[in-house]
């Protein structure tokens, strides 16, 4: 699949969800990683008008489960988040931030994804780890 390919896909199945209401768009992606980005703005600040930790990890896991779905068998497999953990380092109060999945295991089974989340001055802003589960789909 093509770059290309690979960021349509994941706009498509991107409608109607929460990726859609936080505006995380997909950008990039390569044979082992995919980046996706999100606006800072007041929709996905805390109160005190910086970057809610949960938007950051409702981004990671959005890149990581989605390049799973992408670069795994999803014909035979459904994709699941089963774990995350994530190190809010630095806070963000506009622009963009960016995040990278990459595999650190990629298992049969399951998946281990490292997520940099940075801003526009490539600052590292939260450092995430997400394990994803292939489930095997029910044969009618």
């Amino acid at each position: 699949m093509t770059k290309q390919e690979i960021i349509s896909l994941a706009k498509k199945a991107c409608k109607n969800t929460l990726m859609e209401t936080l505006e995380i768009e997909f950008v990039d992606a390569g044979e082992d990683y995919m980046i996706a980005k999100m606006p800072v703005t007041p929709r996905v600040h805390q109160p005190d008008g910086v970057l809610h930790g949960g938007a950051s990890v409702a981004l990671a896991e959005s890149v990581g489960s989605m390049a799973s779905y992408v670069f795994l068998n999803t014909e035979d497999f459904f994709i699941r988040g089963i774990e995350i953990s994530a190190n809010h380092l630095k806070s963000v109060k506009e622009g963009y931030v960016f995040a990278r999945a990459s595999f650190i295991h990629k298992g049969r089974t399951t998946q281990l994804w490292e997520i940099r989340i940075t801003d526009e001055a490539e600052n590292l802003i939260s450092l995430v780890k997400l394990t994803t589960i292939s489930l095997p789909k029910e044969r009618k």
